[in-house]
């Protein structure tokens, strides 16, 4: 086989990349939304809140597609956005961010996938005894070696996942429609019992729903295996369009089954305890059984998708070049490896952080919401400077102007919504980070830093400092 052949062979079609955006999308999250807006909000704040994730995730997955349209020879992910748009610094800090959120998410599936088989081995307790990081163990490497047989071949398994996941979801939805009742629903109505105001009702989801939305940019990360550009641009839409249907359903059917009171209380899986209300035991173990088809498939499309995003920037020189190596199957091994050392590693949190599932679920938000700011910002970028756009485009210009200033607008709203917290948590992963990039920049004898970015990485620092101070007197707790 020659070797276009052979590059024509790893190449994904839209649907494949389509079934790896939703299944990125839809992971352990879908399976907490009841509890998690059971515990913030009645009926009426979470239709604000999925109109206003669902408008925000719309703009910014509008965004991926301008982008990927605009900039075809941009095929490295969403971090090269950055790049260009801001500088090599503003890139590494992209990917890195990324990535380390992905790492994150990673442990957050791994954990509540222990969790939900711990209905059936109580020695795997909520995910976070030795046991349950030794099952886990075996999970990530066992994963590994089937990636490392080729991106392509791993990619189409995820096809098939996501078809399989979906099917205890949809049984969930139609059984609570059928068992539906309006005066519950009219009680969980305005969610007045909570105490907080609508907007404070409506904020206290954001982190849960962009929890759930991250992914929408997979079909931009893989860039470079898909076979029309157009292609990553239809994927973004139709998974997000789907998963934002997918999502509504389950929260809004829940409110119809369960007092609002009873959903906050729920353990997780709260899907599982609603359902069980309805039809008994069965009902609990259907949705523990789908939790670990679900949240172990989207273990694999993160893990995907994490090794792309440490092996791009090392092919233009933000990480070490030794990061861009490939195996014979196209397999960015040497990343591969680094991702799931890393997810090994941060797996040994989950024995002394208290809330672990919790903790992993805001911070791996907090994390990601700097990529999708900045690749928001540089598509706002090209219609001021009118880069991309011709004399005939104004219309058109003005669109992508509204619709990328709305994506910034919302990203900016979430970064509020994580809370200062988070965001000096997120601090603190990110400044050590700079000591790959500058290894990278040196590899490549480039020049460190411009000005600016010497500016940020002071800023960077100092806010990590401030959060291990924090963190040491107590003042931020994990």
């Amino acid at each position: 086989m020659t070797g276009t052949a052979e590059q024509a062979d790893r190449k994904v079609n839209v649907t494949t990349l389509t079934a790896m955006v939703v299944g990125s999308m839809v992971g352990g999250g879908i399976f907490t939304l009841p509890g998690g807006f059971g515990s913030a909000t009645g009926v009426v704040g979470s239709l604000i809140a999925w109109a206003v994730a669902g408008s925000g995730m719309l703009m910014l997955g509008l965004v991926f597609q301008s982008l990927a349209l605009r900039k075809p020879a941009l095929d490295s992910g969403i971090y090269v956005y950055a790049q260009e748009g801001f500088g090599n610094y503003a890139g590494f800090n992209a990917a890195w961010g990324y990535w380390a959120s992905n790492i994150v998410g990673n442990v957050f599936f791994l954990t509540f996938a222990m969790a939900s088989i711990g209905a059936f081995l109580p020695g795997l307790g909520a995910g976070n005894t030795v046991l349950a990081v030794i099952c886990a163990s075996v999970i990530i490497w066992v994963v590994h070696l089937l990636i490392m047989r080729g991106i392509r071949q791993a990619a189409i398994i995820n096809r098939i996942v996501t078809v399989a996941k979906l099917l205890p979801i949809a049984v969930f939805v139609v059984i609570c429609v059928v068992a539906f009742d309006s005066s519950v629903f009219a009680q969980n109505f305005w969610g007045r019992d909570t105490g907080e105001s609508l907007f404070t009702q409506v904020t206290d989801t954001m982190l849960l729903t962009t929890f759930v939305f991250l992914g929408i940019e997979g079909a931009s990360v893989y860039s470079r295996i898909a076979q029309k550009r157009a292609d990553i641009g239809r994927a973004t839409l139709v998974g997000l369009l789907s998963t934002l249907a997918l999502f509504g359903s389950v929260t809004t059917v829940s409110y119809g089954v369960l007092p609002r009171t009873d959903l906050a209380d729920a353990a997780a899986p709260s899907m599982g305890v609603v359902l069980e209300g309805v039809v008994g035991p069965w009902g609990g173990t259907l949705i523990d059984l789908g939790v670990v088809i679900s949240v172990l498939g989207a273990y694999l499309a993160w893990t995907l998708l994490n090794a792309e995003v440490m092996f791009m920037p090392a092919r233009t020189g933000i990480l070490p070049k030794r990061l861009a190596r490939e195996n014979s199957g196209g397999t960015p091994v040497a990343a591969l490896l680094l991702t799931n050392i890393s997810v090994q590693i941060f797996l040994l949190l989950v024995l002394v952080v208290g809330d672990a599932l919790d903790f992993m679920l805001s911070l791996d938000t907090a994390l990601t919401l700097i990529p999708y700011l900045l690749a928001a910002a540089y598509a706002v970028k090209l219609t001021l400077t009118r880069e991309t756009y011709g004399p005939g485009d104004d219309d058109d210009r003005r669109r992508q102007l509204v619709v990328g200033l709305l994506a910034v607008l919302y990203s900016v709203f979430l970064l509020y919504a994580a809370g200062v917290e988070y965001v000096l948590l997120g601090c603190l992963v990110y400044a050590p980070g700079t000591l790959l990039y500058v290894t990278a920049r040196r590899e490549h004898s480039g020049r460190v830093f411009t000005d600016l970015e010497r500016l940020v990485c002071g800023l960077l620092t100092g806010a990590a400092i401030l959060a291990l101070v924090l963190l040491g007197t107590g003042n931020i707790t994990v």
